[in-house]
């Protein structure tokens, strides 16, 4: 049985072409950066220029990039690192985030709330999981010290309007960050046209390595580092900087960019096969998240009355790997925050099922998942008890 992969918001492989640029930094320019030997100069002139190659993609300057070990550390240090910095200059001390983002902002957003003081105000979402910049507009004050508002939702795909919200933010000189780990792969990522003072960014995301990932802080940013110790990264981020790795992000983020419009072509037209094939032929079928602005790759829906999981567990044994939402939440019983942030009731929020494309999606697999996915749900549906 042929074993399909239908996940790739969760993760991409790495692309051949990525493992190829970073292999001699493992072994042949094995430096670390912070020497100042004739090894230690070639680990920091490929970090360097690696740096230049993302704040080309980004359009910022090379020194507005820091290096991460993964997009949530990203969130991480934009979340903690500014609402203690800005707090400390103006005393301001509320964010305003929503309840769609990835638990890398929102479960942070919480902790700063209990245990460091901070306010924090949930924006409400459309039907669809957007962030409207009316929203924020009357939510925000001169308390506000952050908002973090994501590009595109992992979990339904939907597109926030960043550059309008960015507007707002710029407006009343409030601190905007956007997690942009989804969108990296088929949407623009200039930073100037998005207007974000912060944006968080995931290597294998992107058909780049796990554990690497980057953050933009635009000069001027208040930011209190979050891993202290070296000076390396500008002083925001200790650590000895994993050279191959850092290699391995630039070159696939600068792929994905280049080759963003052939990419996006690519997996659309199957997407939109998905839509309406599941949403003509299998009853109580919704689909999640803006039906015209959502990532290219990405078909999300809910199903009245079936177990998500369970639905999963038969996908994988009929050989089709999805996801109910995010990839980061195991063994829930309740749905997601986000199915609850869209105003969904239980009935339907538990019947999540998302199916990501990617480069190694073809048009035959997805005739075949098509062919399935009616039977499994009805199957899911009888197990259940429903």
């Amino acid at each position: 049985m042929e074993k399909v992969y239908l996940d790739y918001s969760a993760t991409t492989p790495l692309d051949p072409r990525v493992l190829e640029a970073m292999l001699p930094y493992f072994q042949e320019k094995f430096g670390n950066p912070s020497s100042i030997h004739r090894f230690g100069q070639q680990a920091e002139s490929a970090v360097e220029t690696a740096r230049e190659i993302t704040a080309g993609v980004l359009n910022c300057k090379a020194e507005e990039i820091i290096f991460t070990s993964c997009g949530s550390e990203s969130d991480n240090l934009a979340l903690r690192g500014a609402a203690l910095a800005i707090r400390e200059k103006t005393g301001a001390n509320q964010i305003l985030t929503s309840r769609a983002e990835h638990h890398a902002v929102s479960k942070t957003a919480e902790q700063l709330e209990r245990y460091f003081g901070f306010e924090v105000k949930w924006l409400d979402l459309d039907p669809f999981g957007r962030v409207d910049p009316a929203v924020v507009k009357k939510a925000i004050n001169e308390k506000t010290a952050l908002v973090s508002v994501m590009a595109a939702n992992n979990e339904i795909g939907t597109i926030n309007p960043i550059p309008e919200i960015g507007e707002i933010c710029r407006h009343n000189r409030v601190i905007f960050h956007s997690d942009a780990v989804q969108a990296a792969t088929y949407l623009p990522l200039d930073v100037e046209h998005m207007k974000v003072d912060l944006l968080s960014l995931g290597g294998h995301k992107f058909y780049g390595p796990k554990g690497v990932g980057a953050l933009f802080v635009r000069s001027g940013t208040p930011l209190l580092p979050v891993l202290t110790g070296g000076g390396q990264e500008f002083g925001l981020r200790a650590g000895t900087q994993n050279v191959p790795y850092i290699v391995g992000f630039a070159e696939a983020l600068r792929l994905a960019q280049s080759e963003r419009e052939k990419r996006s072509a690519q997996v659309s037209l199957l997407r939109d096969r998905i839509i309406g094939s599941i949403l003509e032929e299998i009853p109580d079928s919704r689909l999640t998240g803006d039906p015209k602005d959502r990532l290219p790759q990405h078909a999300s829906f809910v199903f009245k009355n079936v177990d998500g999981n369970l639905l999963l567990t038969l996908l994988d044994a009929a050989g089709y790997a999805c996801s109910s939402g995010s990839a980061c939440k195991t063994g829930n019983p309740e749905p997601s925050e986000v199915m609850a942030a869209i105003g969904l009731s239980r009935e339907w929020g538990l019947g999540s099922l998302r199916v990501t494309l990617g480069s190694g999606t073809t048009p035959e697999q997805i005739s075949a998942f098509l062919q399935v996915l009616p039977g499994l749900v009805n199957q899911a549906r009888s197990l259940g008890g429903k």
